[in-house]
């Protein structure tokens, strides 16, 4: 009994510690003198958001996407082309990132929902990639080589974003709001229905709910939020690409998920911060770092029991 009550207060102390160490990062960096620090924290952090939106549809709703890159993409163009043809405000790119982001997961996630299984993770990989060849194709737009952004985007004609500090912590507050949102979608009747359509669909049609409708909303909700991702990814590089929206990305972003714990956002920020930490220690030991980092997310996948987040909690999940 005492274990199990200690396990279960970890897994509630753990998203606090998790937040509280990214919100007093810049301190630390300060006090050491190191600018990097909070320029690498920052990408943890947009990823980790992309990775939050994967977790709700891959840990809550058993959906595998291999095209959810793609949504992180579709942002970033957005953002990019906005600011490419003049417009640079965020009460326009914001939005904009939003809508098509949504259109494109409700237009792909009304047909891949159709599917199950294997083929539901092909018709995503092959949405996925069909974003990334007309990403490449876009030639005004720099194509395979990408587009450069001469600057952030602007709140109400201000350039605040451009510090450094600034956008730490906007991106900070994007990740503490989805991370919340998130948590609170799948702790509400969405989420009872959500998870119990990934126990059995066929005991909520025996009890007069459609599955469906609540599967294509989580599906196109977790789109968008990966478009916000991308938009901030965008204006934190100053630079779009179509890498960004490649099959080895959305690979990369299940990676995390698993390797942070299925069925678990903290869990979900936890593998992206393990994920490019670990990504980027094992790249200035070695330049044949992938022969070592790869058989280790195998064996914390495979024994590992809930990745990281079980490792710490015992197994509890924090939701």
């Amino acid at each position: 009994m005492e274990n199990a009550t200690a396990s279960l207060f970890r897994a509630r102390l753990v998203p606090g510690l998790i937040l509280a160490a990214f919100g007093l990062l810049p301190v630390l960096a300060g006090l050491i003198d190191d600018t990097f620090i909070v320029f690498f924290a920052i990408r943890v952090m947009i990823f980790a958001i992309a990775a939050v939106s994967l977790a709700l549809i891959l840990g809550f709703g058993a959906m595998v996407s291999f095209g959810h890159a793609a949504y992180i993409g579709l942002g970033a163009y957005t953002v990019g082309i906005l600011a490419e043809n003049g417009v640079w405000e965020f009460y326009v790119s914001l939005p904009a990132t939003l809508v098509v982001c949504g259109l494109f997961a409700l237009v792909t996630g009304a047909i891949s929902l159709k599917t199950r299984g294997v083929y539901f993770i092909m018709i995503t990989l092959a949405f996925g990639q069909m974003a990334y060849y007309t990403a490449t194709s876009l030639s005004a737009y720099g194509g395979d080589d990408g587009l450069t952004m001469w600057g952030r985007t602007e709140i109400f004609g201000s350039s605040m974003l451009s510090d450094r500090m600034t956008f730490y912590y906007v991106v900070f507050a994007v990740l503490v709001a989805v991370w919340w949102l998130c948590r609170t979608m799948v702790n509400s009747r969405f989420g009872r229905v959500l998870q119990g359509a990934r126990q059995s669909e066929m005991r909520l049609q025996a009890i007069g709910i459609d599955p469906y409708a609540y599967r294509l909303a989580a599906y196109v909700i977790a789109g968008m939020i990966a478009g916000v991702a991308g938009a901030l990814l965008a204006n934190a590089a100053e630079f779009v690409s179509p890498a960004y929206m490649s099959w080895h990305r959305s690979g990369e972003l299940i990676f995390m998920v698993v390797l942070g714990g299925l069925g678990s956002f903290s869990g979900a920020i936890l593998g992206a911060s393990g994920y490019l930490v670990l990504e980027e220690v094992l790249s200035h030991v070695t330049e044949n770092w992938r022969l070592i980092f790869g058989p280790f997310l195998i064996l914390v996948v495979l024994y590992g029991r809930g990745g990281l987040l079980g490792l710490i909690t015992g197994g509890k999940r924090d939701g």
